[in-house]
């Protein structure tokens, strides 16, 4: 908090509020959430140069995780670039066969997106090959989507992607502990994808031979490229998760060899990355892929600032206090403060990695102060950041859209039930650290 500034709880709602309407109205996030911490700082009393500090603060706030973010970048653009997150969604996808379409392709979408993959590149890259085999089996565009869709979000919360690392960040722990803490309800949500789609499949339009035809143009220059094998597609992200994992392994084991390894994911992520594209024989490409994992990420750290800064508008509040007042006063475990913090911040700002930025910084301390522990808090709130974070007003609705050469309406359809899939593992994670 900044020394000598105290501003009314209703000054931080208005402030965000501000930044909502604002993203709604097409402004860039960035500066949408930054305006919105000017403005509540303002009307709650704060100076000019009060207002300076708080938003200074703020952003100060999130360096650590811009820092990781930049990190897992390198690892991102290496992934991306080099064909091995292609490879390995290939792959899956034709293992399984067409009896297990469905399934295939949203457990591809989670795996892209658990080794490093943001989830709408992952559905991108996933995308031509759905909408093929959509048109061959007759499956609608809107189970495809539910099944890429929630695969990606189930891979998303246990992935060295910039909404865990906010997550764990945000709590004071490494990123290993909240993707091993994920890793449950992870599957109950790609499982609950897996049954909603299969139950969508013959409900709306299936893909079209046009469609087909537009998705294998765009995806025609990956395709003439000659990928990596299998085996060379999967060291970077083995690498990286087996040392990520070694630290909680240690943990679990009471190993003490293993627990000493406290190797941050800034370390890990990028070393992971340069090894494996030696392994692929890509290494001239170096600087290249590193370029564009840096340029995938620009977005990200560029929201991440202006999350710091509300949050920095809410932590100098009375906000959280308030909310605590308001849970105790209605009854209700301080448990679910986490995972419903991370459902409104992400429905707020329609974005799993701003929303656990906003709430961990504006709740983090209340709900600790509840007894929950930092990885309860950490793997509840991320969980309960996918369950709304796919609203028009953020762009993976529309990346999401478009990819599967769907138009706003039809895109809107899926909303709901992309939303079970993340309430889904909203609740087994809360269950899981509520009851055990």
């Amino acid at each position: 908090m900044v020394e000598g500034v105290s501003i009314a709880w209703w000054a931080a709602l208005v402030g965000l509020a501000v930044a909502i309407v604002l993203i709604l109205k097409k402004l860039n996030a960035t500066y949408a959430l930054l305006l919105g911490a000017v403005v509540g700082c303002l009307i709650g009393g704060a100076s000019l140069a009060q207002t300076v500090n708080v938003v200074v603060a703020g952003g100060q706030s999130v360096v650590g995780t811009i820092v990781r973010v930049l990190a897992a970048g390198v690892l991102a653009g290496v992934m991306m670039e080099s064909g091995a997150a292609d490879r390995i969604a290939k792959t899956i996808v034709a293992k399984f066969g067409e009896s297990l379409a469905i399934f295939s392709l949203a457990f591809a979408t989670m795996i892209i997106c658990a080794v490093g993959v943001f989830i709408p590149v992952a559905v991108l890259i996933v995308a031509p090959i759905a909408l093929e085999v959509g048109n061959r089996l007759g499956i609608s565009k809107l189970a495809l989507l539910v099944a890429l869709s929630g695969g990606g979000k189930a891979g998303n919360i246990i992935s060295p992607n910039p909404n865990t690392i906010a997550a764990a960040s945000g709590f004071g722990i490494q990123p290993s502990a909240v993707m091993v803490g994920s890793f449950i309800p992870a599957v109950c949500g790609l499982a609950m994808a897996v049954l909603l789609a299969t139950l969508l499949r013959n409900h709306g339009a299936a893909p079209t031979l046009a469609e087909v035809g537009n998705g294998n143009a765009d995806a025609a220059a990956e395709s003439a490229r000659e990928l990596p094998t299998i085996g060379r597609a999967l060291v970077a992200p083995v690498i990286a998760i087996v040392l990520l994992l070694v630290n909680p392994i240690g943990s679990v084991l009471g190993i003490g060899l293993l627990t000493r390894f406290q190797v941050d994911a800034m370390y890990i992520l990028p070393f992971a990355a340069v090894i494996g594209l030696f392994v692929m024989g890509q290494g001239r490409h170096l600087l290249d892929y590193t370029k564009a994992g840096l340029a995938r990420m620009t977005d990200v750290v560029l929201i991440l600032i202006g999350a710091g800064a509300i949050g920095g508008l809410i932590t100098n509040s009375d906000l959280s206090t308030q909310i605590v007042n308001l849970i105790k006063a209605w009854g209700v475990s301080g448990s679910l403060l986490a995972p419903l913090a991370g459902i409104l911040m992400a429905a707020a700002t329609a974005s799993t990695s701003t929303g656990v930025i906003l709430g961990s910084s504006s709740f983090g301390s209340s709900i600790l102060d509840f007894g929950v522990t930092p990885v309860a808090a950490a793997v509840t709130m991320q969980a309960g950041a996918t369950v709304i974070d796919h609203l028009p007003h953020g762009n993976y609705f529309h990346v999401s859209g478009q990819a599967m050469k769907m138009t706003v309406g039809e895109r809107m359809k899926s909303v709901p039930f992309e939303s079970i899939v993340g309430l889904t593992m909203t609740i087994v994670a809360t269950l899981i650290y509520t009851l055990f």
